[in-house]
């Protein structure tokens, strides 16, 4: 149970949605820690509620990377996992919207503040403020749950975290897995990077583990056969004449003949023990996904939680290993994303939602060279906020569509209301402090077409939710 405020920040936050099964491991009540796991959290006996003390707590073990095998629950232990290690073929996902149950958020307007108060900048709390003022809520309810807040001082998050305490053990695990040598298949959609591929290439002939096929779907306009020649690996071409990011990735899986998928980028550097720390991650942690972290050197500042191991709220397609066979329960990517953003997002929510438990791995990072030219970016934008074109809709379509499919009308509204004014500044920009101030005081004069490119990416997304999901079976 979290804080009902983490949806005006937060709108389209995974775990603001029950799994299937209703369980949810990501969250712990500190009383059942270690004293040693307990010494990472700063407890605040100030809260009105002893739920709102509780949701405190078990914010900070999440975001400092407590993870509890007790509390876990996992297909490989569930009747949906069949003995023989194959996921059921249970289809969830064909055309229809599964409906979730919301977790059952801490209410009390006090402690919401107190919570916004602890972990967020001030400004953050008075955009709160303002957004519940103007949608018609008990103002003096507000206005004293905030004023009553004004002395909490913030928390500072990245003091200390689990990595501390699990990084000895987690180093000197033998882990069974990486020692039976399951065959994985790389999967590389390509489209006219081919100097960027050659890298990529490079660092996989490099990898400590041997038992890997490389698969890569090329796209590209010029298609040049003999750059494939000469590689010292276990390497399939696909030519794909149609340039689509989720049908070559869907066409590489299906063409696999590994047991466990390592999805991986064309523009990214990894090294030698790459697919090692992937497999040993979801060995130790008993886990279904392994989310590598992407460190990129174009956009905001990197995340301090990508240093140390976590429970993760993300798929990213550039660098995350799962068991083939659960695809099965989870279906393909939804090719309603083709050419447009968060096709990875969407998955990710249907892997949560169906019951998969993901860990981001800090020891199978990537450097990912975000290149301008080919790839995603050619076809589209820089991100699912920034439209390259002017009058182009913001955010990309498919953006809304899986907010508004998941989430509905009200949490996609909130996210467009926070994430929209920031938007507007270059995403090779978006981590520098002085143009976000500035771009926020553009919004004045630029708000009338914003609202303009805002209409039309909802009456867009509105076409592809009439339409339904694209997914196919394995």
């Amino acid at each position: 149970m979290l804080f009902e405020f983490l949806k005006y920040i937060s709108p389209t936050w995974y775990f603001n949605l029950m799994p299937a099964d209703q369980s949810v491991p990501y969250f712990v009540d500190y009383r059942k820690l270690s004293k040693e796991e307990q010494g990472l959290l700063d407890i605040d006996d100030r809260y009105r509620t002893l739920q709102g003390k509780l949701a405190d707590a078990a914010y900070q073990a999440w975001q400092k990377g407590i993870i509890k095998n007790e509390f876990r629950y996992s297909l490989f232990n569930s009747t949906q996992f069949h003995n023989s290690g194959k996921y059921k073929d249970i289809k969830l996902f064909e055309g229809q919207i599964v409906r979730m149950i919301s977790y059952v958020f801490v209410r009390d307007i006090q402690d919401n503040y107190h919570f916004i108060r602890r972990f967020f900048n001030p400004a953050i709390g008075w955009y709160i403020l303002l957004v519940r003022l103007l949608s018609l809520h008990n103002p003096a309810r507000d206005l004293t749950g905030f004023l009553r807040s004004m002395k909490v001082k913030r928390v500072d998050l990245k003091k200390e975290n689990s990595w501390l305490i699990l990084k000895d053990e987690y180093h000197s695990f033998e882990s069974a897995l990486v020692k039976q040598k399951p065959k994985v298949t790389v999967v590389i959609p390509t489209l006219n990077r081919y100097k960027y591929l050659k890298d990529v290439l490079s660092d996989l002939e490099k990898q400590d583990y041997g038992s890997f096929e490389v698969i890569v779907c090329d796209q590209s306009d010029i298609y040049d056969m003999n750059f494939y020649k000469d590689w010292h690996l276990d390497l399939k071409i696909i030519r794909q004449e149609e340039k689509a990011l989720w049908l070559a990735r869907n066409t590489s899986i299906r063409k696999a003949a590994g047991e466990y998928i390592l999805l991986f980028d064309d523009d990214s550097r990894i090294k030698p023990d790459w697919i090692t720390q992937h497999l040993k991650c979801l060995d130790y942690f008993k886990v279904d996904i392994s989310s590598g972290v992407s460190l990129s050197v174009v956009g905001g500042k990197i995340p301090e939680n990508y240093s140390f191991f976590r429970w993760s709220d993300q798929i990213d397609t550039g660098n995350v290993m799962f068991r083939k066979d659960m695809m099965r329960l989870t279906g393909m990517f939804d090719r309603q994303f083709e050419g447009q953003r968060q096709g990875d997002g969407e998955f990710g929510l249907r892997c949560y939602l169906l019951g998969l438990h993901n860990v981001s791995n800090p020891l199978a990072g990537r450097i990912h060279l975000k290149v301008a030219e080919g790839g995603l970016r050619q076809m589209g934008s820089w991100d699912g906020l920034r439209p390259k074109k002017f009058f182009a809709p913001r955010p990309v379509p498919s953006v809304l569509y899986l907010s508004r499919k998941y989430f509905g009308d009200h949490l996609s509204g909130l996210m467009l209301l926070f994430s929209i004014p920031g938007s507007i500044v270059p995403y090779r920009y978006k981590g520098t402090k002085w143009r976000r101030i500035l771009a926020f005081c553009s919004l004045v004069v630029i708000w009338p077409f914003l609202l303009f490119q805002v209409i039309k990416a909802w009456r867009l997304s509105g076409i592809k939710l009439i339409e339904g999901s694209l997914i196919e079976t394995p």
